[in-house]
């Protein structure tokens, strides 16, 4: 029986708060009700710094960041500076990597074959780069990865940019790396809603992972299980169909 992973859908929040449903749910994947949750959702303009990051690579004055509203938080994923906003998929997939491979490198790098595939699927040609974690089109990085692992639970993940507003990027110094810039799927022509990629991403998730994927309208934490009682989300009863 392949592994199981349930979707979750938590549309537009705040970072902190998918800080706390993150959590909840590793809780969840913990306790073996699932084998993996995927977290989808979009971030209100946010700057987060991971456990490589370096304050030195936000450029942009810190009180005018705090005026516009932006939040610079300090996280435990792996990497250096990225940041959030609308129009932007995030992905955190809260998943039990001793029901694939305890092997964070291979981990890595399945996450970056489903979006090479995703963007396939639009006729775009992104690849790998070599010494830099993501996805990248034309020299540019469309998305950003950055994970941590605890007890072989994965927990934060991928930022995809659809139709964001990448001049928030000029904020910063994207992941440290400032020889390559940063793109979107609308930079490429490509015009599409959130809700429009999420079949084909977790397509070519199940395809990747060779999981079975399903969605759910009650987040009790597993079917007939009596678990820990997480959020709501957008709902299907059973497998999900493309």
């Amino acid at each position: 029986m392949p592994p199981r992973c349930l979707v979750v859908e938590a549309g537009l929040i705040d970072y902190q708060s998918g800080l706390v449903l993150q959590e909840q749910l590793r809780r969840v994947v913990e306790q073996g009700l699932w084998d993996g949750m995927l977290l989808f959702m979009e971030h209100y303009p946010v700057i987060t710094i991971g456990t490589g990051g370096h304050d030195t690579n936000i450029v942009q004055e810190r009180s005018l960041l705090a005026e516009a509203g932006v939040e610079i938080v300090q996280c435990k994923r792996g990497g250096d500076v990225t940041c959030h906003n609308p129009g932007q998929l995030i992905v955190y997939p809260v998943m039990n990597l001793a029901s694939w491979q305890r092997d964070v490198h291979w981990f890595v790098a399945q996450l970056e074959e489903v979006i090479i595939r995703v963007l396939g699927r639009y006729r775009l040609c992104a690849g790998r780069k070599a010494r830099y974690t993501g996805v990248w089109l034309n020299q540019r990085k469309v998305a950003a990865i950055g994970i941590a692992v605890k007890q072989w639970i994965s927990t934060h993940g991928f930022a995809l940019n659809i139709y964001n507003d990448l001049g928030f990027f000029n904020s910063i110094i994207p992941c440290g790396i400032q020889n390559f810039g940063v793109t979107s799927l609308a930079e490429h022509g490509i015009n599409l809603t959130i809700a429009e990629i999420l079949p084909v991403i977790l397509a070519e998730f199940n395809a990747v992972f060779g999981c079975s994927v399903i969605k759910t309208d009650t987040l009790m934490a597993g079917d007939e299980h009596a678990g820990t009682k997480i959020s709501a989300s957008r709902m299907v009863d059973g497998p999900f169909s493309w």
